[in-house]
């Protein structure tokens, strides 16, 4: 058999097994992945809420990585929750030894609302992991963190683009902003080679999309390592990520999880 593409996760841990690690390697494994995976944070959680966060030790997050990508390298990484500052750094300075494209989820909050990623960690995500990104994949209020700018429920397509080029600014090679939090049907905005690019997508009307940014992001990462071009694998992903949402398992009692055995239709 030829060789399986691999790809490497650097993500927080989600118990329940809808978002984080969880997700992303149940992703990996659909999408016909190797995966592996670096631990950063663990919570306590499930589909009702997160009661409690605790950020690993950076030395410790250093070491997952140098172990698992000096033995089985990864052809793509993402990286998920990344909890505070000095973990940014430690990731940041471990990657600089990789030449994989990265997917950059910038998880700030969590589904219940949350927090993930101490306010004073953002400049440093700004500064020393944007930068390296082959892909920034903010949601709205993420990227209106990141950029400085308001975008509430109102915001305009210029409002939109604007974010994105200030996004674009920080150093991403491409950044995707990701519509879901916009009322009507989401709409998804890449900046790709100074272009413009709308991925639309029809609403599902359901709470059960927990993990969804985390999913999203790992599909891109698994595609990248199979070396699909961006916009293709874009609109793999994102036609993947609408069948689990439609097809979700109704389980727990919250905002419940996608279907990760939703096909990929590759």
């Amino acid at each position: 058999m030829p060789p399986r593409p691999v790809a490497l996760t650097i993500a927080g841990s989600d118990p329940s097994g809808g978002a984080g690690i969880q997700a992303d390697l149940k992703t990996f494994h659909q999408f016909g992945v190797y995966g592996e995976a670096a631990l950063t944070l663990l919570t306590v959680q499930n589909t009702t809420g997160v009661s409690a966060v605790h950020c690993l030790d950076p030395a410790l997050v250093s070491a997952q990585i140098e172990a698992a990508s000096s033995d089985i390298p990864p052809a793509a990484v993402k990286t998920g929750a990344l909890g505070n500052a000095t973990i940014i750094e430690a990731v940041a300075a471990s990657l600089a030894r990789l030449s994989s494209p990265l997917v950059l989820d910038p998880v700030m909050i969590s589904k219940h609302g949350s927090p993930l990623l101490a306010p004073a960690a953002v400049d440093a995500l700004r500064r020393h992991l944007i930068p390296r990104a082959f892909l920034l994949t903010p949601n709205v209020p993420e990227a209106a963190a990141l950029a400085g700018l308001d975008l509430d429920a109102h915001a305009t397509p210029a409002s939109l683009r604007e974010a994105v080029l200030r996004l674009s600014a920080l150093g991403p090679a491409n950044v995707l902003l990701k519509g879901g939090h916009l009322p009507g049907d989401p709409i998804d905005l890449l900046y790709h080679d100074g272009r413009f690019f709308e991925f639309p997508a029809a609403r599902v009307p359901t709470s059960s999309t927990h993990g969804t940014g985390c999913s999203l992001s790992a599909a891109l990462a698994a595609l990248l390592a199979r070396s699909f071009p961006l916009l293709d694998a874009v609109t793999a992903a994102k036609a993947w990520i609408s069948r689990a949402i439609a097809s979700h398992p109704a389980l727990g009692h919250g905002a419940g999880p996608i279907n990760h055995f939703a096909p990929t239709g590759l």
